[in-house]
């Protein structure tokens, strides 16, 4: 089907999703929202949560999006059940990585730095007890990051002093695999690789929701054909310039969209 892929986010975090989802289906087009007007949603009731998730998908569905991954962990631990119930099309979900780090882990000491939405969820505390059984689990809140990236001040001061606040401590008590449960923190990676000791494993989603999109779609029989034409299209409600420095590729169409 040449319907796009249907990505949403509450920022433009979740082109670090949106990234590898192009890198893994070059055929398929895709419909990319940036909420960003409403960031963080970590910070937001599950109420906000799941009413922004609904307008996001509406909108999606009806420029005709196949499929709509959920770039989002607080969306998806708060809201991606009610949309599966709702809606007809497949949803894909974000998951922080517990299961691998649970599994690489030496000294049995994660880290994981997410939302207040996502470590709050029961989703996220289910994921932790059914596949981190037997493993210290650190969680930590990082208030204020979604903020500064969506500011543009990803490589600022400001956002090396309050990561410092947040990983050091993790480190001190042992940890060996950081667990990034927020598709903004990709961009963080350089940044913590220059802060953590090189034996500490940072983990994240993108790779295995773009492989999970890409079963979901031969599963129902919605591959784009490879002569389909492509087309990208990513929408920020707040600051195309600033989601244009997110996206890699040229002939991609970035636009400030009131939604």
């Amino acid at each position: 089907m040449k319907q796009p892929i249907g990505i949403f986010d509450s920022g433009i975090g979740g082109t670090s999703i949106w990234k590898e989802v192009v890198h893994l289906l070059p055929y398929e087009s895709t419909l990319f929202l940036a909420d960003s007007a409403n960031a963080p949603y970590g910070e937001k009731t599950k109420e906000e949560i799941l009413s922004l998730s609904i307008k996001n998908t509406e909108y999606l569905l009806k420029k005709g999006a196949k499929l709509i991954v959920v770039a989002c962990n607080t969306a998806t631990t708060n809201a991606i059940a009610t949309l599966r119930e709702t809606y007809a099309v497949p949803f894909i979900g974000i998951e922080p990585a517990i299961k691998p780090a649970a599994l690489k882990t030496q000294t049995g000491v994660v880290g994981v730095l997410a939302t207040k939405g996502t470590l709050s969820s029961g989703l996220f505390h289910n994921t932790t007890k059914m596949h981190a059984s037997g493993i210290r689990v650190i969680e930590q809140v990082g208030t204020g990051l979604v903020d500064l990236i969506e500011e543009g001040k990803l490589e600022s001061k400001e956002m090396r002093d309050l990561l410092g606040t947040y990983i050091y401590p993790m480190i001190a008590k042992g940890m060996d695999c950081l667990v990034l449960g927020c598709t903004h923190y990709p961009y963080l990676i350089p940044i913590l690789k220059d802060m953590i000791p090189s034996d500490i494993t940072i983990l994240d989603s993108g790779l295995a929701v773009a492989k999970q999109t890409k079963t979901v779609l031969e599963k129902n029989n919605l591959l784009a054909p490879k002569t389909a034409l492509v087309d990208h299209c990513l929408y920020s409600n707040k600051d195309a310039v600033l989601l244009k420095q997110f996206v890699p590729l040229k002939r991609a169409k970035v636009a400030y969209l009131d939604f």
